[in-house]
């Protein structure tokens, strides 16, 4: 996998009509500048069709938000890793809760992503599909239960054992796995409680995206690291 720095800030700006074109743009920028001035590893995963674009004029890793695992060739709409590389993708977004997939699919897009040195972070649910998706060595899991996501209320908070018990589970099946945690993450507080049960950082959204100020709102997540 390349080498992702930890603790990390995973921003994915979703569809928002405020993370589209220049506005996605303007959030990679903000991403960029709060890792020059705070040293935090910060990476970016913009809407799909501004992936390319905004990966040529940032610094900090830019990942896709899903891909297929469809072979090259005769797939036409589907997004494939090999396109997402050539395009300045270095990693991605796997089985996020608003774009599940199958664990075969899971299975088959990880040794893809590892075989063409692009990062993985597969998004789980519960601590049993945690311990499943570890047992498939991905590179990163990021724990995230669906009914907490864009609701501001963080999963550190709302269900700090569901964290704790996949952190424990997955490094029990394979250590190296690097585990996050996601959901309802929107202030620094949250960062810091949710490194504090043991994950090496954070994958959000709406906190970042939807504020007046990004930069920060940014600023004040990686105080909490």
């Amino acid at each position: 996998m390349s080498k992702i720095e930890t603790p990390v800030v995973i921003l994915n700006v979703k569809a928002y009509q405020e993370s589209m074109g220049k506005n996605g743009l303007a959030l990679a920028k903000a991403c960029e500048e709060v890792t020059e001035e705070s040293g935090v590893s910060t990476i970016i995963c913009p809407q799909q069709f501004d992936l390319g674009w905004i990966a040529r004029q940032v610094k900090i890793p830019c990942f896709a938000q899903h891909l297929d695992a469809k072979d090259v060739g005769s797939a036409t709409g589907w997004v494939l890793p090999e396109t997402a590389k050539e395009a300045g993708a270095q990693g991605t977004l796997i089985n996020h809760a608003e774009h599940r997939i199958t664990i075969a699919d899971i299975d088959a897009l990880i040794t893809r992503c590892q075989t063409l040195g692009l990062t993985n972070v597969v998004c789980t649910n519960n601590i049993q599909v945690s311990a499943a998706v570890a047992s498939l060595n991905p590179d990163m899991i990021a724990i995230e239960p669906p009914e907490l996501i864009g609701t501001g209320v963080p999963v550190s908070k709302a269900d700090p054992d569901i964290v704790t018990g996949s952190v424990t589970r997955v490094k029990e099946i394979n250590k190296d796995v690097v585990v996050l945690c996601g959901a309802g993450i929107s202030t620094g507080e949250d960062v810091k409680a949710a490194i504090e049960l043991g994950t090496a950082g954070v994958l959000l959204a709406s906190g970042v995206v939807k504020a007046d100020d990004p930069k920060t709102v940014l600023l004040d997540l990686v105080s909490g690291i």
